[in-house]
């Protein structure tokens, strides 16, 4: 085991994100993911000679969102540079990428931890292409390649060596795909390669400033393994360096089905790459005007949204973080807080009864649309003591959402309403007292946890109809008798 309480880990993040647009960076070609191989390639793709790219508008503006909701300042004078590097899926043999001039800069992330809120800071996000798909478990001599993704945009969201665990990483790229999700600029989804991490790790002594030797995780495509690799590798280098080894600066990749990574070969610097301006493509300008403009279209993100319910909502950090999650589930609590202002008691259906519905088979937020009033009137009915939350949930609810109806009607046609009548729940109260005189005889020697028992008992005898608060006082008087 090693003195893991000696050292810090300092990690860098690279987070590549493919764009959400119908077509590639540079061509026309289709990015739907998951067609036969090699139908979606133009000459350009294939990198013909003679062949001219064309930028795609839509990819820069999805930049601009990304980086506008990151708090970065935006380039305006903008130009690709190619990557010049040898990939047996990269037909032109180089990558078209940005490198001195990236469209966002700066900029941080918050991310709540144990500790309280902190700000990730970003170094940058730039656009760039993305490579195709080499398989290598198709044949056993031969690998293939499919240039369906070949020439897809991507942005590369850059972090500052400013995280210090494999947690915070994990909570950052969780934070990242809600955010690129909440914007629409890519789905997220890292099991088809949209999204996907490479991890720079080094260690240092604590108190030191300097910077150890990194090494390089790549193709990272689960926030789960994320944190798994940069664990492995934080503890194979202090091992290292507590055994008095030499750490490599080495590009490696991770191993899910063991959980440890492994080194694929000693890594390149950035003068490898022999960046130039590509000659084939016209630098793009912004104007202030055309950044305002789409300043203006962006949503309201969650961390405001959370501070906001929060104070004024009277909510708790769990809930604000929960009904955050998705822009249909925002957008109609905040139709039902226009409604209502019993807002923890929406919070708790939210959470509770309306995503368990959500999971059904052809449940949808257009069914709970129509019925939306009646849903307020339900909740209502419930916070005044007239139903029983149980019943409100389990009976009337799904009534309500498959026929939209009162629910005050329903309850009533079906004796559902609670009882607020004394000599009615006091004949429940004396049926369950009779029914249970070992009980009884227990609470009355002092065991008045029982209390919940009986209560429950009335409400199950009542088939929930029996307001609990009187009957708990109803109980406790006949007990204390």
């Amino acid at each position: 085991m090693t003195n893991s309480s000696t050292y810090e880990a300092v990690i860098g993040l690279e987070i590549h994100a493919q764009l959400a647009t119908q077509s590639k960076l540079f061509c026309g070609d289709a990015t739907l993911f998951g067609a036969a191989p090699n139908t979606h390639i133009s000459p350009i793709t294939l990198g013909h000679p003679g062949t001219l790219p064309k930028t795609n508008q839509k990819a820069i503006e999805y930049a601009i969102l990304m980086g506008l909701a990151c708090g970065c300042s935006i380039e305006k004078n903008n130009y690709f540079a190619r990557k010049n590097y040898f990939y047996p899926d990269l037909p032109k043999g180089y990558q078209i990428s940005q490198h001195t001039t990236p469209i966002c800069i700066g900029g941080a992330v918050a991310i709540k931890t144990t500790d309280g809120e902190k700000n990730i800071q970003l170094n940058r996000i730039h656009l760039e292409e993305d490579a195709g798909k080499s398989i290598h478990d198709l044949s056993e001599t031969d690998t293939y390649i499919d240039l369906n993704r070949a020439g897809t945009p991507l942005i590369e969201l850059v972090t500052e060596p400013c995280l210090h665990s494999a947690e915070e990483a994990f909570l950052f790229v969780t934070e990242i795909r809600k955010l690129v999700r909440w914007l629409g600029v890519c789905d997220g989804n890292m099991e088809e390669g949209s999204l996907r991490c490479d991890a720079n790790i080094s260690i240092r002594l604590k108190g030191e400033k300097h910077l150890g030797t990194r090494v390089e995780v790549k193709n990272l495509n689960s926030i789960r393994n994320i944190k798994k690799a940069i664990e492995f590798e934080i503890e194979r280098l202090i091992q290292i360096t507590e055994t008095g080894g030499t750490i490599l600066q080495q590009t490696r990749s991770f191993d899910a089905s063991n959980d440890a990574t492994f080194s694929i070969r000693d890594k390149e610097d950035a003068n490898d790459y022999r960046y130039f301006p590509d000659p084939d493509l016209a630098p793009f300008h912004l104007t202030q005007e055309s950044i305002e403009a789409l300043r203006a279209t962006l949503p309201a993100l969650p961390n405001a949204l959370q501070k906001q319910w929060k104070h004024t909502f009277n909510l708790s950090d769990y809930d604000v973080v929960q009904l955050s999650e998705n822009k249909e589930e925002v957008a109609f609590f905040i139709r039902m807080t226009q409604l209502s202002k019993r807002y923890k008691a929406i919070a708790n259906w939210m959470l509770g009864p309306i995503r368990a519905y959500l999971n059904e088979p052809n449940a949808g937020y257009e069914k709970l649309y129509l019925a939306l009033p009646y849903l307020v009137e339900l909740i209502e009915l419930v916070e005044t003591n007239q139903l029983n939350f149980s019943v409100a949930s389990n009976k009337i609810f799904k009534e309500i959402i498959t026929l939209p109806q009162s629910p005050l009607a329903f309850a009533t046609a079906h004796h559902l309403l609670q009882s607020s009548s004394s000599d009615e729940i006091e004949n429940w109260v004396h049926q369950v007292l009779e029914k249970h005189p070992e009980k009884v005889m227990e609470y009355k020697k002092g065991k008045k946890g029982l209390i919940g028992l009986f209560v429950g008992e009335v409400k199950k005898i009542s088939q929930g109809k029996a307001d609990p608060k009187l009957s708990t006082e109803l109980l406790e008087q006949k007990l204390a008798e």
